[in-house]
């Protein structure tokens, strides 16, 4: 199946970070504080609902997940004393490392981070969720873990409209979701994909509105293929005004990095 212009096991270095590094010695401090936090993830669910009930949506369709690459865990705890309770991470050994700070606190991990063959058992063991399902090696490495310790994974195939990212070409979609939802121990639940970026949300709404068309095709062969992930910080509303069913939003909630 085709993958745009870089491979399905090709480093996305948006998504992955340097391995010769430990992330952890990345992570860097968040600009907001507690009460920021706390005020900025009510903001952005009061954006969500908007968006949501314009279209004639019921809100509670809409998964909101806090992105939480290279944000130290105290911040991650101010969220999740704020209602979080799906968050997103891009790199493993951060996943691995946080996960066990919120064991109790009835979280769900999503894996949005570009999915390779060979971290891709430590994927199975620490997410709830993969968004980035594209190469088919690395899928039957996720299943395959998955599958023998009982689970099925819940996972998204990641479409890139560009041709310079991972992700699999909106032309093999089909193909692709034929092929990777027959994985033992992979439940295909939906499509994600990251817009193109642009000046304005508003650019956006093509490709979500491609997605969505994509994810209908889809479901006529396979019925559980429901979810759209996309829309991030920028243009979430739009992306809810076109269908998505999660959205990914980090900086919006926790500010802008610093070193």
């Amino acid at each position: 199946m085709g993958t745009g212009g870089s491979g399905p096991e090709a480093t996305f270095p948006r998504l992955e970070a340097p391995v010769h590094l430990s992330p952890f010695r990345m992570l860097g401090r968040v600009s907001a504080g507690p009460d920021e936090i706390a005020a900025n993830l009510a903001t952005v669910r009061a954006r969500l609902e908007d968006a949501a009930r314009g279209t004639g949506r019921d809100p509670s369709e809409v998964r909101l997940i806090v992105v939480t690459k290279t944000v130290p865990v105290a911040a991650i705890g101010h969220a999740v004393a704020a209602g979080a309770r799906d968050l997103g991470e891009n790199y493993v050994t951060e996943l691995r490392d946080k996960r066990p700070s919120f064991a109790h606190e009835g979280v769900r991990w999503h894996y949005i981070g570009a999915l390779m063959s060979g971290t891709a058992t430590q994927v199975a063991d620490n997410a709830d969720v993969v968004h980035t399902l594209a190469g088919e090696r690395a899928a039957r490495r996720l299943g395959g873990r998955a599958a023998r310790a009982g689970r099925r994974i819940d996972a998204l195939l990641e479409v890139d409209f560009t041709g310079e990212r991972t992700g699999v070409t909106p032309e093999d979609v089909e193909t692709a979701a034929d092929v990777l939802g027959s994985i033992e121990g992979v439940r295909l639940r939906g499509l994600m994909t990251i817009a193109p970026l642009g000046e304005r949300a508003e650019d956006a709404r093509p490709c979500f509105r491609r997605l969505a068309d994509l994810r209908d095709r889809v479901r006529e062969r396979h019925p559980d293929v429901l979810d759209l992930s996309m829309g991030m910080s920028l243009d979430y509303d739009v992306a809810v005004q076109e269908g998505a069913t999660m959205v990914r939003i980090g900086t919006a909630v926790f500010g802008a990095r610093t070193p």
